[in-house]
């Protein structure tokens, strides 16, 4: 019988021990071939076309950049890509959900045509980064709220306001839950909602580990006492002494993806 672990255990198993915990997730034989595939054939790629064209390393790097879900819609990131970030006005710049900007600048083609692919960037971080969001769709499988404070504590360094969080769903639902805020106040006016996070909340905190990490104790705390019915307790309190270890679519996205023809073209 599989124990679940709460979710306080789950994330402090994971971050305690993130190096291991990565190592270990790489190691993976399912996961070791694809970084194989990936650093053996991205070089090859010199366009856009390319890129797409080859299932494999486009959905490598779709989940490596947290998109798995938008995987489908190759018109959309063809759209995406195409126009790059350069222009403020350009269709990623748009979109409210910044990791298709954040896509778009990793995989420039719209200014580095095909010497993108030879960049630090695509060559080695989204294959860490593919490592990375493995390792959470795993430990989710465990534990969602580790899952959620795990995301969060990787993406803590780019929150520069209140509004970078409310334009996350998963870094709003972390916020929430630590501060027992009701979900019900994302019906709200966005700048006060702004005001409201801004109020609970020195978000320069978050910069500091110690502040993030007790941030993150009190998410999890409360995670598992409005969610944990049935966690064993007991087995979990074993495991430790044996010292054992993008997120839904934005509504601008799904509008823009209306407008598309599905399937590349």
């Amino acid at each position: 019988m599989r124990v679940m672990l709460s979710s306080s255990i789950s994330y402090r198993l994971v971050s305690q021990n993130l190096d291991r915990s990565l190592d270990t997730t790489a190691k993976k034989p399912e996961v070791a071939r694809e970084i194989a595939y990936y650093k053996a054939n991205i070089g090859n790629v010199k366009t856009i076309d390319d890129f797409l064209n080859n299932r494999r390393l486009y959905t490598f790097a779709m989940k490596a950049a947290g998109l798995e879900d938008m995987t489908y819609a190759k018109a959309f990131m063809r759209k995406v890509l195409t126009e790059g970030i350069d222009n403020p006005n350009s269709f990623a710049n748009k979109l409210t959900d910044q990791r298709y900007s954040d896509f778009a600048a990793t995989f420039n083609f719209a200014r580095n045509g095909e010497d993108t692919t030879s960049s630090t960037a695509v060559q080695q971080d989204v294959v860490d980064n593919y490592v990375r969001q493995t390792l959470e769709v795993d430990t989710g499988q465990q534990s969602e709220g580790a899952r959620l404070a795990l995301y969060f504590e990787r993406k803590a360094s780019t929150i520069n306001s209140a509004y970078d969080i409310l334009a996350d769903k998963a870094l709003l639902q972390v916020f929430q839950t630590a501060f027992s805020i009701p979900s019900a106040t994302s019906l709200m006016d966005i700048d006060k909602q702004a005001d409201m996070i801004e109020k609970k909340m020195d978000l320069a905190d978050l910069q500091d580990p110690d502040k993030l990490q007790k941030f993150l104790t009190r998410f999890t705390s409360l995670y598992d006492a409005q969610n944990t019915t049935n966690t064993s307790i007991a087995s979990a309190v074993t495991l430790l002494r044996a010292g054992s270890t993008s997120i839904g679519i934005s509504s601008d996205v799904l509008s823009a993806i209306q407008s598309l023809k599905f399937g590349g073209r």
